[in-house]
């Protein structure tokens, strides 16, 4: 297949870059960089089946010839990220969306949406299945983001149910892994980054906070799985292996051998007290569940972070 990948040189976007050319598909890679890295991609130039296109897709997409399937990956991902550049990320999700929408459609393209756990806002409901819809302030500061999804998944059902488009939409869960940046923002690279440097790992609030981290390779299969799937529907793709934010800082400094201490900050707004994907519809229809469990996949970064430092 030809496939476009917009946000392709960003954390997930790169990696799926790799794995998609390893399939032995064509790969067009577009990113503005506001937060992607040429780092990510500069092994792949050289390529005959690897392209790079910097451009900015809230505005008009053009792509030569034939086109099979759109990823769309473009936004800031991080709140640290989205906070900095709200108007830009409320931009991509929604004029984006539409934008790649609109060269799905002149393509027949298949298209999917990368969309996020962050849908669910401050969950009511745990663990979170799809049909839950979702607790959001939608004026508060990470409301850029997660109404930008929100919208984003909104539009691509109605080019589904109108155009006929044949779309996918993928609810990530928090996804680590190498690539990620030093300066990401959020919590594993925070807290490796502290620690390999010997300062005090920052936990907001008291750290009682759960979260469900999925290695980045198993994130990539399960996108995969969902590409050549024919569920239409949202999907959940996370790793339901839950800790606490106390507990990830502690395995970390065990994993890096660090003697940092924990540092405790009031928690950020709206930061969601738990989350954990229910993923009993990628088993049941994807055949998908993840393989790397939180140690083996912790060690895996921490290796590509002492590289980086």
């Amino acid at each position: 297949m030809k496939i476009l990948i917009t946000g392709g040189a960003g954390f997930i976007g790169s990696h799926l870059c790799d794995f998609l050319l390893e399939k032995g598909h064509e790969v067009i890679c577009m990113d503005n960089l506001i937060t992607g890295n040429m780092d990510n991609i500069a092994h792949l130039f050289g390529r005959k089946e690897f392209s790079f296109v910097q451009h900015d897709v809230t505005n008009y997409i053009y792509v030569a010839g034939d086109l099979d399937y759109i990823l769309h990956f473009a936004s800031p991902a991080s709140p640290k990220d989205y906070l900095m550049f709200p108007i830009q990320t409320l931009k991509v999700g929604a004029l984006g969306t539409h934008k790649a929408l609109g060269l799905a459609r002149s393509k027949g393209s298949k298209f999917l949406l990368a969309s996020t756990s962050e849908c669910y806002g401050d969950p009511l409901i745990h663990p979170q299945p799809e049909e839950y819809w979702g607790n959001v302030n939608p004026i508060g500061l990470r409301g850029v983001y997660d109404e930008a999804k929100r919208f984003a998944e909104a539009t691509t059902m109605a080019y589904h149910r109108y155009h006929g488009i044949d779309t996918r939409i993928i609810r990530i869960f928090n996804t680590y892994g190498p690539r990620m940046r030093k300066d990401d923002g959020r919590a594993i690279p925070n807290f490796i980054t502290q620690a390999l440097s010997g300062q005090a790992l920052t936990v907001f609030g008291d750290g009682s906070q759960t979260r469900s981290i999925c290695y980045v390779s198993d994130l990539v299969d399960g996108i995969y799985k969902l590409m050549n799937s024919d569920v239409d529907t949202p999907t959940n793709i996370g790793n339901p292996e839950e800790m606490t934010i106390l507990q990830l800082a502690e395995k970390i400094i065990a994993i890096t051998e660090s003697e940092s201490a924990i540092a405790f900050k009031s928690l950020p707004e709206d930061d969601p007290k738990v989350r954990r994907p229910d993923i009993s519809k990628a088993r049941k229809l994807l055949g998908w569940e993840p393989s790397v469990n939180a140690d083996e996949g912790l060690r895996r970064t921490v290796r590509y972070f002492k590289e980086q430092i």
